[in-house]
């Protein structure tokens, strides 16, 4: 088998017109913490490494810093989940295509005891208003990830402007998600959190799922390669085997195949 996989990945290079020693190679993936915390990558890239030897690092951080990281050239490929910056990211000429990928959505957590009352609503935007009005704890990322893109929408949605109640009970903790999950946890506060790493997490104490369904709560990840043209360091063909295998059934099977608790964590367009 071991010698089955290498004339695979020894054919699969040469067919890309890369010299054999490519294969050695490894791509760095500049992505979120959502992705990352939910569990995802660590389910899929053994099998795609597996079967093309090439490895792949991921710098897990905020959408924010992912895209900034990729305007350096300090990764091969971006993977986030702001569809606006991503379009922008390649306009700008940093990428060459945006590739839908796949999907899930956001979810507000929060007490199971729900003081505000936001567990019977369906407006996401007018249960943020409620806890704001409540001057309920609340638990943000603050550092300009996708999910606090996310956010800060649903805010302007609310007609509420936290920005005057950071560090009373609006608590921005500049972090990833599970570390602002565990401060919500740790403050039994409401907080938004993409539904993957909500999935994966352990340590909810007394939260629970009290809004979901709202139709600007959908949560959309893309993939982009990053521009040679930009930076002609970066690894496009690895990139592009890569990204073309995400795309694939295969990939797309290891990704629709990822379940916490007979849960699909997401979905693939």
């Amino acid at each position: 088998m071991v010698i089955l996989r290498w004339l695979y990945i020894l054919a699969l290079w040469i067919t890309l017109g890369l010299p054999a020693s490519a294969a050695d190679t490894f791509i760095v993936v500049a992505s979120t913490t959502s992705t990352q915390n939910s569990g995802l990558y660590d389910r899929i890239l053994p099998i795609f490494q597996d079967k093309t030897g090439i490895e792949v690092r991921v710098v897990a951080v905020g959408t924010g810093q992912a895209i900034r990281l990729a305007e350096r050239g300090d990764a091969d490929v971006l993977l986030v989940h702001h569809k606006a910056s991503e379009e922008k990211f390649v306009a700008d000429g940093f990428g060459i295509e945006r590739h839908p990928l796949m999907y899930n959505d956001f979810v507000i957590v929060g007490p199971k005891t729900d003081p505000v009352g936001i567990g019977s609503m369906t407006d996401a935007g007018a249960a943020l208003a409620k806890i704001a009005d409540a001057k309920a704890a609340f638990a943000s990322r603050g550092d300009d990830s996708g999910t606090h893109k996310a956010e800060r929408k649903l805010w302007k949605a609310a007609k509420r402007d936290v920005d005057t109640d950071s560090g009373t009970w609006y608590r921005e903790t500049g972090s990833g998600m599970g570390a602002t999950l565990n401060t919500a946890s740790g403050m039994n506060a409401y907080a938004l959190t993409d539904r993957g790493t909500w999935l994966n997490f352990k340590n909810r104490g007394d939260l629970a799922i009290l809004l979901e369904g709202d139709p600007r709560l959908h949560n959309e990840y893309g993939v982009i390669p990053v521009s040679t043209a930009r930076h002609p360091h970066v690894k496009q063909e690895a990139s592009r085997v890569f990204i073309d295998w995400l795309l694939s059934k295969e990939g797309k099977s290891a990704i629709t195949g990822y379940r916490i608790n007979g849960e699909q964590l997401f979905f693939v367009k």
